[in-house]
């Protein structure tokens, strides 16, 4: 178990961040998982049986402080880091022409921010162990659509994978991005409700991110784009 590998992962109470600590403690791996609930944190480690692999850390995703704090902790606990996922994100579910300016700036700290301040308190652990950095991002990070500020906010990511990529491939770490279509996850719950069609479930991107994170070395698998069948853009 000391020698196994160490993943830290931001939202990681729910949704695809907690479908992914799960694959990876069934893996064998240890797991890390921030989040800014610490009920909800207590009640997810409480759901796998408090496993001795698993690292629960109340914090914000969004301040440097906290996060290089999660780092440390990890890290003092583990004693190594393998793989990084940036998973916190929130959606106000508005759009730029008519929505409520007031839940804007936590969206973009959270889901630009965030990522950018995971990798900054991470990489120098991750060059130790020529680790990987996954940023879950989503296709309408790919996709444009009228409005969307959330989606603005997923072209970032989808920017800032790329840029991150071409700095630290030379220190042996690798970047995937993870792009989901529509999955059935608390994201919706400020929609009021979910999207018709067919979605995803976490497990399933969960499925994608353990499969990155999980390839040979020196195998660098970059951009990973899951929707559901009938989902058209």
């Amino acid at each position: 178990m000391s020698d196994s590998p160490v993943a830290l992962i931001t939202g990681g109470g729910s949704g695809i961040g907690a479908a992914v600590a799960r694959r990876l403690l069934d893996a064998g791996q240890r797991v890390a998982v921030t989040g800014r609930g610490e009920r909800r944190l207590r009640e997810f480690a409480e759901e796998l049986g408090n496993p001795d692999g698993l690292l629960t850390l109340v914090g914000d995703a969004a301040d440097y402080d906290q996060i290089r704090s999660a780092v440390d902790v990890t890290l003092k606990a583990y004693g190594r880091l393998d793989t990084v996922v940036a998973n916190a994100g929130v959606a106000t579910h508005d759009s730029v022409a008519d929505g409520d300016p007031a839940g804007w700036t936590e969206m973009v700290l959270t889901n630009v921010l965030g990522p950018a301040l995971l990798i900054r308190a991470s990489i120098d652990a991750l060059k130790e162990t020529r680790g990987r950095i996954v940023l879950i991002g989503s296709v309408a990070g790919f996709v444009p659509t009228p409005g969307n500020i959330y989606g603005a906010t997923k072209w970032a990511v989808t920017g800032l994978a790329e840029n991150t990529r071409r700095q630290v491939t030379e220190f042996g770490v690798g970047v995937t991005l993870v792009a989901p279509g529509r999955v059935e996850t608390p994201f919706w719950d400020g929609n009021g409700s979910l999207p018709p069609g067919r979605l995803l479930t976490a497990d399933q991107i969960a499925d994608s991110v353990v499969w990155a994170v999980r390839q040979p070395d020196g195998v660098d698998v970059n951009t990973v784009v899951v929707r559901p069948l009938g989902q058209p853009n």
